[in-house]
């Protein structure tokens, strides 16, 4: 039976391709797996159930002490990613320590993804560019004001600015979740997942990706395992 999961990758880049009608999609190149299972916590022992799954081999001298027992313990080199992924305490029979999960075996052209990654960091901006604000018209008096923000509050009441004002800050860098992204096609043997849309964040930069919990989870028999039609002949990887 299937169930929702989620695996750990890296974005690789953006490619393109064309279906049947010649219509232009842009697609997303995402390395998905091979994740290694690390733990496994039950709800007896820990109150809730999920699986730790790592990802991407690094250097052991860069691993801390107790993060190399847990790696030591299921027998896998040291990985530069750790995340933890929540399922029913029916499905924790279904996985072991040490297993190997690799993208095929959780996702299929057709389904419906969501995808949480690290956004681009843009630095220190401005109104307009941070909160898409017009900006102040360039003539009719109008001087030294051309990309200010305007008002932030009142001097009496309420005597004080608003949590949540829109002002100049730090863009980008943050947590980012896209949901509802479709998964066009699955190039197992390179451990790849083409998506129609974009993914959060910079190539090289880590993601999850977990089935969209907005969206039914579909049987393996209403999904094809083939290429889908107009998947691009890509050399991304």
């Amino acid at each position: 039976m299937r169930f929702r999961m989620g695996l750990l990758g890296k974005k690789v880049g953006m490619t393109q391709a064309f279906d049947s009608a010649g219509t232009w999609q842009a697609l997303a190149v995402v390395q998905v797996g091979p994740c290694v299972v690390l733990d496994i916590n039950t709800p007896e022992r820990n109150g809730y159930a999920s699986i730790k799954i790592g990802f991407d081999e690094q250097k052991p001298q860069r691993t801390s002490r107790p993060a190399a027992g847990v790696f030591a313990k299921a027998g896998t080199a040291p990985q530069h990613v750790v995340r933890e992924v929540r399922l029913s305490a029916e499905e924790l029979g279904q996985f072991k320590i040490g297993q190997t999960l690799s993208v095929a075996e959780v996702f299929r052209p057709g389904d419906a993804v969501d995808i949480i990654g690290t956004s681009k960091g843009k630095g220190f901006q401005g109104v307009i560019k941070r909160h898409h604000f017009s900006g102040f018209r360039a003539t009719h008096g109008t001087h030294e004001y051309f990309r200010h923000g305007g008002s932030i509050g009142c001097r009496l009441t309420p005597g004080r600015v608003f949590k949540g004002m829109k002002m100049p800050g730090q863009m980008g860098n943050r947590r980012v979740s896209v949901q509802n992204v479709r998964v066009q096609e699955v190039l197992a043997e390179k451990n790849l997942l083409l998506l129609k849309g974009a993914v959060p964040g910079a190539p090289g930069g880590y993601v999850t990706i977990k089935h969209a919990t907005k969206r039914p989870l579909l049987p393996f028999e209403l999904l094809t395992a083939a290429p889908a039609e107009g998947a691009p002949a890509t050399n991304a990887a």
